[in-house]
């Protein structure tokens, strides 16, 4: 099997049904080499393409028998919204491409829909309204914060709205149109999430996820009046993905156990849930048919590529939409990961996933660090690293210190000043596997992202004889020229994580891999995008440069029309066909 073979594997992703028919819905697929809008059609079981456009898509739902599209250009994530009119060509709504329109739903009359822009200053979001035939736009709440619309409440005269604090920290509140008085729904004073929010029929309520005064999220029902919270579930682990079908009588939901989901369905008058049989992955997007016979998902696992599925919940029984995505030849080389775990020296439990190639061990193994840290790498599929097992590497994706699903305490361990625990979890990882025989003692790489990218290159600098290779992808070589040069927009939320300029400059200086190039040993390939509105490209040429300047074996890969996420076919080649060839020389 070649790279090309994993590469061209497709993924449908995002599905909405069509608000009259039960038949047909539209999704996101990346077929053409990057995401596309595509509609399927229930009876022909048939997916078309449905607008021809160069630029990556990035949301695609209905407003009644219309498409309103959601793109960005160069993959520069200054997404514009557009609406499609009787397959004809797009139409733009908010025509503003030096900045950022975020979709927050449709009015119940369909003719107004919200969103918040950045348009009036970089670094704050304001909440508007467009009327969607006459195009006309209205700023309905404005301050110096991050504001995004939710969705309109049944009455169509509130509209329910997010603030942001942090990543992890939001307030919703309910903003009355015409006299734009805002009521907050959720005071709390301890860090709390609420998402994925959606009004009971009747309006008095709102079923939403939240972890206000809790270590793991839960399912809870707001009572809007009285801002009461009722429990309906909760557990040690988190839920996600929640959905209300459109009559009110459904929930569909996920739980996040270790990074593996499991799908469940509530009818809610009679109190009863099912779990639904369906196979190992992570599920996302759920949509209910407008007949609430049918709930179809996006299940992407790492065995089984992210495709569309629909339990039938008449049958009680789970299909594959056949068509949504191409049949591919890679099934029988796909490993599905085992899920380990080490304690690390001062006691925490670091949870990974483990990819074994054929053969016996110990191999030659790449570590693989997630972005964030506020994220989580889960058993999806990923076209490379499977490329990389099937050629006879192991694979080891941890969840370090500071990764989410696991609880706001292990979240929080590698806050700002604790940053380099979670380095030290990457050196005590590659000990750990050389012990149990895992991975060859003088063959272990260590590849990451965005914010793995910075752990790359500090596991390289302050564990230099550890490494046998490393690739940095889209990463930070200095948090202090990072901060002084990320989108604005993105530097207050990103100092709650990392540290602010103002007070923790000296820590920077102890800890950026860019002041200890010259401790680095390992031979090292950096990628990333001339795009990159978070981690600016300056990031990657700067220790490059340095380097470079001391004849250190180090090459580098930059793409003129990719932003912080590589999304177009050629360029994922040719980076991922570089980071084979780099692994093979020097593993």
């Amino acid at each position: 099997m070649q790279l090309t073979d994993f590469l061209k594997v497709d993924t449908a992703t995002n599905p909405h049904f069509h608000p009259h028919h039960s038949t047909k819905l539209v999704y996101l697929n990346n077929a053409t080499g990057f995401p596309q809008a595509y509609e399927y059609d229930r009876d022909s079981q048939q997916a078309t393409r449905l607008v021809e456009t160069s630029e990556r898509i990035m949301l695609a739902t209905y407003i009644e028998n219309d498409l309103l599209i959601g793109m960005d250009y160069g993959v520069n994530e200054k997404q514009q919204l557009y609406l499609w009119k009787n397959n004809e060509d797009l139409v733009p709504l908010t025509n503003d491409p030096a900045h950022i329109h975020h979709y927050g739903g449709v009015s119940p009359n369909k003719e107004w829909i919200a969103w918040s822009s950045n348009r009036r200053h970089e670094q704050f979001f304001d909440v508007y309204i467009q009327h969607v035939s006459t195009r006309d736009i209205q700023c309905v709440y404005k301050d110096d914060a991050r504001y995004d619309p939710v969705c309109f409440h049944p009455d169509g005269h509130h509209l329910l709205i997010k603030k942001t604090n942090t990543n992890l920290d939001n307030d919703l509140g309910l903003l009355h149109l015409e006299t734009k008085e805002l009521e907050w729904l959720t005071p709390h004073e301890s860090e709390a999430s609420f998402t994925d929010a959606a009004f009971s029929n009747d309006g008095k309520s709102l079923y939403l996820l939240t972890n206000v005064g809790r270590e793991h999220t839960g399912i809870a029902r707001l009572q809007l009046q009285s801002k009461e919270l009722e429990w309906l579930y909760t557990g040690d682990w988190d839920y996600e993905a929640l959905t209300l079908s459109h009559d009110g009588t459904y929930l569909a939901y996920a739980v996040n156990e270790g990074g593996v989901s499991h799908a469940f369905l509530t009818h809610l008058p009679s109190q009863t849930a099912k779990k639904l049989p369906i196979q190992s992955g992570v599920v996302t997007s759920f949509t209910f048919s407008h007949d609430v016979t049918q709930l179809v998902f996006s299940l992407d696992g790492a065995a089984n590529p992210a495709a569309l599925w629909c339990y039938h919940l008449k049958e009680q029984t789970v299909t594959k939409l056949a068509n949504s995505t191409r049949e591919h030849t890679v099934q029988e080389k796909l490993r599905e990961p085992e899920q380990l775990a080490f304690t690390s020296s001062d006691g925490e439990t670091i949870p990974s996933f483990y990819y074994k190639p054929d053969g016996d061990g110990p191999y030659p193994t790449v570590i693989f660090v997630h972005g964030g840290p506020e994220s989580q790498i889960r058993s999806v599929y990923n076209p490379f690293l499977q490329y990389f097992v099937s050629q006879g590497f192991a694979v080891c994706t941890p969840n370090v210190r500071g990764s989410t699903g696991y609880g706001k305490r292990y979240h929080h361990l590698d806050d700002k000043r604790k940053r380099m625990d979670a380095v030290r979890d990457l050196n005590e990882l590659a000990e750990w596997l050389k012990t149990e025989g895992f991975a060859h003692p003088d063959k272990i790489a260590v590849m990451g992202r965005s914010y793995g990218g910075f752990m790359v290159l500090a596991a390289i600098t302050h564990y230099p004889t550890q490494w046998a290779a490393a690739i940095d992808i889209v990463g930070i070589s200095s948090f202090k020229s990072f901060l002084e040069n990320t989108s604005i927009w993105r530097r207050k939320v990103r100092e709650d994580e990392y540290g602010s300029l103002e007070e923790d400059r000296d820590f920077f200086d102890e800890i950026d891999p860019i002041h200890k190039v010259d401790d680095i040993q390992a031979p090292l390939l950096v990628l990333h995008g001339r795009n990159d509105p978070r981690v600016p490209i300056s990031e990657a040429e700067q220790i490059v440069e340095q380097l470079k300047h001391r004849h250190h074996p180090v090459d580098s890969l930059y793409f003129e029309n990719e932003g912080h996420f590589f999304v177009r076919y050629e360029n994922n080649l040719a980076a991922y066909e570089k980071s084979f060839s780099f692994l093979r020389k020097w593993l």
